[in-house]
């Protein structure tokens, strides 16, 4: 059998005080003129019979529920993204609120299905994210609770928390010009002449940009650009295999991202080139498998952890309107060697 729910006022009983005077003391009123002994025998008695506050009821009274609704459509269920919920998960922890996860497979009617139940347990804010950046298409449903895109935009709601994709495709470019790199570099998975009139994604179009611009300024040219659609492992080998028998074989290769750099790695191999010493290799997003390749890829991360946090913060307390964009880090690994 259920034991009966500890209220207030048997906190009140126990300690002695009134229940509004109680009450101010565990909601922590600065003001509320009570003496150290009653503040020290209202938590006493709080923790001996086991308080918890009703959070539903202060909610009616406050218009807060101390409760975010993370709305994505496949970030639960994919390690891909899990960083971005483990960051919101732990801003939203230390901001005191709970976080219901809603997944919706990216299906029009299980979003709807999830936005109406965060509405209807009035929560005090609603993060939608995405496994992939890109444009998120809404239901067309009135909420006028605070929204934040995470990982993804929305025209009509202009808080949006992306990675800084364009210094992300710079880093990329130094890693290999810092190590000395002048020649000999190729492009695995995106080519301007082949992909004409294409369109990927605005966050990939700001990869190439940064990738672009910095070749630009550094005054260095790709030896090669292999246009890949999917970026999966068996399209970078496939790829790089072709790569390696030109006669102007590559020295270096940067990876559009970390699953077309796995490719490469068994072309070389095979290949019998060493990596880094024949063929260094720099790619983006950090996967989780990134650290187990030998010798361990070096790449730059998606900052899923600070993105997700920054979201649910950008939530609770928001700024001006517009896009904010997170630092991509460069993970430093042994995938690239210095050259004399």
């Amino acid at each position: 059998m259920l034991s009966k729910r500890v209220t207030l006022a048997d906190v009140a009983r126990k300690a002695g005080l009134s229940v509004s005077a109680a009450s101010m003391i565990l909601n922590g009123r600065p003001d509320t003129r009570l003496s150290q002994d009653a503040h020290d025998r209202v938590h006493a008695a709080a923790a001996e019979l086991g308080y918890r506050p009703n959070v539903a009821a202060r909610g009616l009274k406050t218009d807060k529920t101390h409760t975010i609704a993370f709305i994505s459509d496949v970030v639960a269920t994919t390690r891909f993204a899990s960083g971005l919920i483990k960051g919101a998960l732990n801003a939203a922890e230390t901001a005191g609120h709970v976080m219901m996860v809603l997944e919706t497979d990216g299906e029009p009617k299980r979003e709807t299905e999830a936005i109406g139940a965060a509405l209807d347990r009035q929560v005090d804010g609603i993060v939608f994210a995405t496994m992939r950046a890109r444009e998120l298409f809404l239901p067309d449903m009135r909420i006028e609770t605070p929204v934040v895109m995470l990982n993804a935009t929305n025209a009509r709601f202009p808080h949006a928390v992306l990675p800084d994709e364009y210094g992300g495709g710079r880093s990329a470019v130094h890693v290999l010009a810092d190590a000395g790199f002048r020649e000999g570099i190729a492009l695995l998975g995106q080519s301007d002449a082949k992909e004409k009139g294409l369109f990927r994604s605005a966050t990939v179009a700001q990869r190439v940009a940064g990738i672009r611009d910095t070749m630009a300024e550094l005054d260095l040219d790709f030896v090669s650009e292999t246009s890949v659609w999917l970026w999966e492992p068996d399209e970078g080998y496939e790829a790089t295999r072709k790569l390696l028998r030109r006669k102007d074989r590559p020295q270096a290769i940067v990876a559009m991202n970390d699953r077309l750099a796995f490719g490469a790695y068994q072309a070389a191999s095979e290949a019998g080139l060493r990596i880094p010493d024949d063929l260094s290799i720099v790619s983006f997003d950090n996967d989780e498998l990134a650290a187990y390749l030998r010798p361990g890829l070096t790449t730059v991360a998606l900052p899923h952890e600070a993105m997700g946090a920054r979201s649910v913060e950008l939530l609770l307390h928001p700024g001006p309107a517009g896009e904010e964009l997170i630092p991509m880090p460069v993970i430093e690994r042994a995938s690239v060697a210095a050259r004399h």
